[in-house]
């Protein structure tokens, strides 16, 4: 490959990486208020790493950096125990669960837990010599883990740029799209234009936006058609 064209792709994976890495932290780990006060004392919503042409990253950015203008300095209680109670009624419920954060539940009929998509999912990250934090006691198909797998397989396929190891660059990205084309695609929309509908605070109508924005940057990165499932 050309020199600009290996620059160019360094640059768009790590971008990948960076966006993907951050938002299945977010997803994934339990909110923190002094987490949360670090992401605003480092604006880390103020631009976009990846897909910054997209209008829903572009949507989610705006939001977000709205959120972090409102409680910069401090994340007081009052409106940290709103966040709280977002995420609460989005993805916990005390009944139905509006957005519910793991995979197989968007393909079962009876709306379980644990499914065919959890043990595929499970396969997909033992390839590569991973296992999720809570195995067995959490499905491994959870939104912020699925992200934070895309993150992973782009930081090999980063460590492949700099050994200049062609093959190894393409049998990773081919693994992108392949675990896109199965899994993530096909519900993370979904899953995201739930919680913009019904998420009742900035952060996480921007965290939606800026999900589903780096999905579509992303399937249109590695050229892969959208699943008619995630054609919303």
């Amino acid at each position: 490959m050309q020199s600009n064209t290996i620059n160019d792709l360094r640059s768009t994976i790590l971008g990948e990486s960076l966006l993907f890495g951050m938002l299945g932290k977010i997803l994934y780990a339990d909110l923190d208020k002094n987490w949360l006060e670090t992401l605003i004392q480092e604006d880390v919503f103020s631009e976009a790493p990846f897909g910054a042409e997209q209008v829903e990253i572009q949507r989610g950015i705006e939001l977000l950096q709205r959120w972090t203008n409102e409680n910069r300095g401090t994340l007081e209680l009052p409106q940290f125990k709103t966040l709280q109670d977002d995420h609460l009624h989005l993805f916990i419920g005390l009944g139905k669960v509006i957005a519910p954060m793991w995979e197989s539940v968007y393909f079962s009929e009876k709306k379980l837990i644990f499914q065919e998509q959890t043990l595929q999912v499970r396969e997909w990250y033992a390839r590569f010599g991973l296992q999720a934090e809570r195995i067995n006691r959490e499905p491994d198909d959870h939104i912020g883990l699925e992200m934070l797998f895309i993150a992973h397989l782009a930081s090999l396929a980063l460590q492949a740029i700099e050994q200049n190891d062609e093959t190894k660059l393409n049998e990773v990205l081919q693994a992108q799209r392949d675990f896109l084309s199965e899994h993530l695609l096909r519900w993370g929309p979904v899953w995201a234009k739930l919680v913009k509908q019904y998420a009742a605070t900035d952060f996480y109508r921007g965290i939606a936006h800026l999900t589903h924005g780096a999905l579509l940057a992303v399937a249109e990165t590695l050229e892969i058609k959208m699943p008619k499932e995630a054609v919303l």
